[in-house]
């Protein structure tokens, strides 16, 4: 887990390395994730790493795997510098019927020429925007999942909402243990477009979500002691390089 602060209170990127998959298709269905930093700009600068100006201060970027990253180069708010994420739809009404009188979502903004709208669950943090995109979202096999806390007592009440309404529900209520740790009980939904939306019941996600001081240490040894170089030449085959 990554991000600009502790996971409780900002958003965090979850990133996954899965041996025996040397690449990922990416599809149409994850725009981009806007982030509000000078201090991103001026390092993508020093590295020398891609930027394309957008205007207004805005630069885009890609993550090594492809994804897009907007980089707006100003000082970032006090309570998160990643302002949104940004996700493709078909229908935006359909969407916006789905995020807001649905899962409760407060509309922020609403577009209805350029067809795309923000929410958000408060003023402070993160913000999901819903773009509508012609034609079918595709999320061809690099897709991911957007998950967000809520107490614990309200998931059985996420669940029987979405079985009233006919909804997809991926991964019914369900406990997970972690071993030494708090047990957390989750459940998976998908929306008109297939993204995947995960709700973990907060108090146990509290605990689970500390930050580990040794965060930076633990992750540099994993790739210190990758041996991915040996496994996919061991099974012939290629790696994806970036």
């Amino acid at each position: 887990m990554v991000g600009y602060g502790p996971e409780g209170d900002h958003f965090v990127t979850e990133l996954t390395y899965n041996y025996g998959i040397g690449s990922y298709q990416l599809g149409n269905d994850f725009l981009g994730i806007t982030v509000a930093s000078r201090q991103a700009v001026s390092n993508a600068r020093k590295l020398k790493w891609p930027l394309s100006e957008m205007g207004d201060g805005v630069f885009e970027t890609k993550a090594p795997g492809g994804y897009k990253f907007y980089l707006q180069d100003c000082s970032p708010p006090q309570s998160d510098p990643v302002l949104k994420v940004t996700l493709a739809v078909s229908d935006l009404q359909k969407s916006l019927n789905y995020w807001s009188n649905l899962l409760g979502m407060k509309i922020y903004e609403k577009d209805e020429k350029e067809q795309r709208a923000l929410l958000g669950y408060a003023d402070n943090q993160c913000k999901l925007e819903l773009q509508a995109i012609p034609g079918k979202v595709d999320h061809a096999t690099g897709f991911g999942r957007i998950a967000f806390s809520c107490p614990q007592k309200e998931l059985s009440d996420i669940e029987d909402l979405m079985k009233r309404e006919n909804q997809k529900i991926l991964t019914p209520l369900v406990s997970l243990d972690t071993p030494g740790k708090a047990t957390v009980q989750v459940i998976i939904l998908a929306d008109p477009d297939g993204h995947e939306i995960c709700f973990v019941g907060d108090e146990a996600f509290r605990e689970l979500s500390k930050v580990d001081p040794e965060g930076n240490k633990l992750l540099d040894d994993a790739i210190a002691g990758d041996k991915s170089d040996e496994w996919f030449a061991a099974q012939k085959k290629p790696k994806a390089t970036g």
